[in-house]
């Protein structure tokens, strides 16, 4: 997919790009595949705001992924290419031998026409979703499972990809997209390839009324606050608050770990990230 620019003939189109495209193959979805989706505006169960900076944008549908690939022995084929405006990622619509339809996270590669298939028994191409113990060394994978059965939670944004590095015991080491070196059980499902949609991250919005599409809302800095409103706000005249960057609640920020220390999942953790 390609980078497409505009002729600036609105202050707005200057800077804006979008994707090409090309890859994408029909607009509707399968409506049996798709659901409602509410609009949280960043509120969690209590009502209360958990995320900041979130609400309005467009109407979307939900698109019910298969991140599990549990069609174990079953040979599919992909038949179309899909937008989700769900994730950065395009989605595959794949149609099985059964004649069962899935969607799934469409890899780099993959086309319409392209047979894919899960189990231990997959042949070791693009596509193919197997347990970590059953994919050479070396080899990019996505849509990595964290606990079997589950389906798959890491690498799944576009053009991220995760590296199987080495199997010993019971365990997989994985080199993930930000450089942590992570055990994973080896019977963990992952799919082989690199995410597609690649030039996602080269997109420029161009005007601000493009980030409200997406419903982000304006995002204010602390120090033009008041100081009932924020720790750096206040101040005679212009500041840069006075003291080391913290969020509203007085949390440092710019390179505090917020991690818990005796996390349990740290102990799989072999190197940490970046």
């Amino acid at each position: 997919m390609g980078i497409k620019t505009y002729k600036p003939i609105t202050p707005g189109l200057r800077n804006y790009t979008s994707l090409t495209n090309e890859d994408i193959i029909g607009n509707k979805p399968q409506k049996a595949l798709t659901k409602g989706l509410s609009e949280k505006a960043g509120r969690g169960a209590g009502g209360r705001i958990s995320v900041r900076r979130r609400g309005g944008g467009h109407k979307k549908k939900y698109r019910e992924i298969d991140f599990k690939r549990d069609k174990y022995g079953v040979p599919g084929k992909v038949i179309g290419i899909e937008y989700d405006p769900n994730r950065s990622a395009n989605i595959a619509l794949v149609q099985y031998a059964d004649g069962e339809k899935r969607y799934m996270v469409a890899p780099k590669g993959v086309k319409t026409g392209t047979a894919v298939m899960s189990g231990k028994d997959a042949p070791i191409e693009v596509g193919s979703a197997m347990p970590l113990e059953n994919i050479p060394l070396g080899m990019n994978v996505h849509n990595i499972e964290l606990q079997l059965g589950k389906g798959g939670q890491l690498v799944r944004s576009a053009g991220s990809s995760a590296t199987l590095v080495a199997i010993e015991g019971d365990y997989a080491t994985v080199k993930l997209p930000s450089g942590e070196m992570r055990m994973i059980f080896k019977k963990c499902i992952a799919t082989i390839g690199v995410v597609g949609n690649e030039d996602h991250m080269n997109v420029s919005l161009g005007k601000a009324g493009r980030s409200r599409w997406l419903g982000r809302r304006p995002k204010v800095r602390g120090v033009v606050m008041n100081p009932v409103d924020h720790p750096h706000g206040g101040g005679e005249g212009k500041t840069s608050g006075g003291r080391h960057p913290v969020t509203p609640w007085g949390v440092p920020t710019k390179g505090y770990k917020t991690r818990k220390k005796r996390k349990p999942s740290g102990n799989f953790i072999v190197k940490r990230r970046k």
